[in-house]
């Protein structure tokens, strides 16, 4: 679930330089926080636009830290509502 994005790559040098040069997306691209799960764990990912992937799931979901970023969830519109003044 996204919950910010930074219109280009803005997180550190080091975090770049850890991504092997062959897969490196390219920084003038948006990139999305993303509160992520999986089967077994959640967590908080940085995802450049071109890495992200539609998910197929609808509903609430169990991340702990939902509640940081979001105040509600639509059922009509099947969607989170983002806390006013809230960012990263």
């Amino acid at each position: 679930m996204i919950f910010d994005v930074d219109p280009v790559f803005s997180n550190t040098e080091e975090w770049w330089n850890s991504i092997p040069a062959e897969v490196r997306p390219a920084r003038d691209q948006p990139f999305y926080h993303l509160l992520a799960e999986n089967n077994d764990t959640e967590y908080v990912a940085y995802v450049s636009e071109q890495n992200l992937l539609g998910d197929d799931l609808s509903g609430p979901v169990r991340h702990p830290k939902v509640n940081e970023y979001f105040s509600d969830y639509d059922t009509v519109l099947n969607r989170y509502i983002i806390k006013a003044g809230r960012s990263h």
